[in-house]
């Protein structure tokens, strides 16, 4: 029996992805902004089931940053290593190389500063020379809708001239926001893969040249078209061990972020098709047989030397944030803004794309404010916060329930639309509280749901088991 699959492949917030096939190993990466560790690394035999093994960025900013930090990289493949090269709009262009996609990872280097340099990729080619493609932010820059290609010197360590522009999307009919191009070679041509339009309602385009330095032919490869894959927009050709080619992109679903999909891709007339004639499809054949069920991981038993790979904090945590001790999370309740969208110690993950039910238990152990979160542009929460009487149960505008005992159970049931349902277990079971709250997207990013403590620095909250319960469809 065939095995086969469902879109999206990666059923949560996995923007901007790129991947790339090592052996019979396939590896990609996304965007993460200003979360810490940033860079996930994840593994597939299949391009279905995948796991996250790492990620290749550790640390990041001190400060919540919304929308900045390290935006659309490009993942390959080149002499013995793993190379990532991502911009961050306020700085430059950066690069990160390992021998092991696990790590560890060379701390990040800029290969060119300047401000708006965005969604780099590079290519080595057969000749011994590399190049460097990248497009601009017009937030930073004050130009997009254009991609410059650099020289670069072969060891990645900086780009050799000042760049030139190859592709001019504002002449061509109908093109905006070009971006997010992707550099390859084939039978002696030079490809760029690339969006434009918009990520709500833009499409996938390649551009095909004898010369890396044009001039460019386009075609509009993969679009909306009768589906209800909005988008579709930015990400990488792949092939398998056996010769067939395929692609993952992501499509934007507002508050759970960019989900990815994976499209068959075949040759005609020298140029690719994706999916059905150009439409995305809802799934089909799985690429490689005889691949092991497999998600990234959501629910921690918060009993191994590491947090779960799934989680991120909003940016740098301080020192003394957290611990992991005795088979649980202590979140510190550290001094910070009272607002949780400007702490960077609030530890979060993706929010599922199917409904889910979240729980955890907790105490909280002197004064402060902890509890579950749903995080994006606004956010609400359930949790617990010290008073003179003792502990009280808080959710929104609900009122405050004080707790005779400790550990307290509280939760969120995610409901279609992301819409969230508080829960709460004072020794009577776990029962709604507070109102439904409609979960929003952040800059860029879908909302996360986790986990935080706050206050002056000498309570703390002690986190038991963190568990995910999907409803599968």
């Amino acid at each position: 029996m065939t095995a086969t699959y469902r879109n999206p492949v990666l059923n949560a917030d996995w923007s901007d992805p790129d991947v790339i096939r090592v052996g019979k190993d396939f590896y990609l990466t996304a965007s993460t902004f200003t979360k810490v560790p940033g860079l996930p690394i994840l593994h597939s035999r299949d391009l279905v089931n995948w796991t996250i093994i790492g990620h290749a960025v550790t640390s990041g900013y001190d400060d919540v940053r919304p929308g900045c930090g390290v935006w659309a990289p490009a993942l390959r493949h080149h002499d013995g290593r793993f190379w990532i090269f991502y911009g961050d709009p306020d700085v430059g262009i950066y690069v990160v190389s390992a021998e092991d996609p696990r790590g560890p990872w060379t701390q990040p280097h800029v290969i060119k500063e300047g401000l708006g340099l965005i969604d780099p990729c590079p290519l080595w080619d057969d000749d011994g020379q590399a190049y460097l493609v990248h497009a601009w932010a017009k937030s930073r820059a004050g130009v997009k809708n254009r991609l410059t290609l650099h020289r670069m010197s072969p060891d990645a360590g900086k780009v050799l001239d000042e760049g030139t522009l190859i592709i001019d999307a504002d002449l061509l009919p109908g093109y905006s926001t070009l971006e997010g191009p992707k550099l390859y070679k084939r039978d002696g041509a030079y490809w760029i893969f690339a969006p434009a339009g918009g990520v709500e309602q833009g499409w996938q385009s390649v551009f095909r040249a004898e010369s890396i330095f044009g001039p460019y032919e386009d075609r509009i490869v993969l679009e909306q078209g009768s589906t209800d894959v909005n988008g579709p927009h930015q990400g990488g050709w792949v092939d398998t061990p056996s010769g067939e080619h395929w692609f993952m992109h992501f499509q934007d679903r507002g508050p759970y972020g960019r989900f990815v999909h994976l499209q068959p891709m075949t040759w005609n007339d020298g140029w690719p098709v994706m999916g059905a004639d150009g439409e995305p499809v809802s799934g089909g054949r799985v690429p490689v047989p005889g691949g092991t069920p497999s998600a990234p991981a959501t629910s921690d038993d918060f009993a191994g030397p590491e947090l779960g790979l799934q989680w991120s904090w909003q940016a740098n945590p301080g020192p003394s944030a957290w611990e992991l001790r005795d088979g649980r999370l202590r979140l510190a309740c550290v001094p910070g803004p009272e607002d949780l969208r400007q702490r960077p110690d609030v530890l979060g993950q993706r929010l599922p794309g199917d409904p889910c039910a979240v729980t955890t238990t907790f105490t909280l152990d002197g004064e402060g404010r902890a509890g579950l979160v749903v995080l994006g542009d606004t956010y609400a929460y359930v949790g617990l916060e010290s008073t003179p009487d003792g502990p009280v149960l808080v959710c929104g505008d609900a009122t405050p329930v004080p707790v005779e005992s400790a550990p307290v159970t509280v939760g969120a049931r995610v409901g279609d639309g992301a819409l969230v349902t508080f829960l709460a277990d004072t020794g009577a079971g776990l029962r709604e509280v507070g109102t439904p709250f409609q979960a929003t997207q952040g800059r860029w990013v879908g909302a996360v749901i986790g986990l935080f403590a706050a206050g002056d620095g000498t309570g703390q909250a002690i986190f038991d088991a963190f568990t995910v319960d999907i409803e599968k469809r």
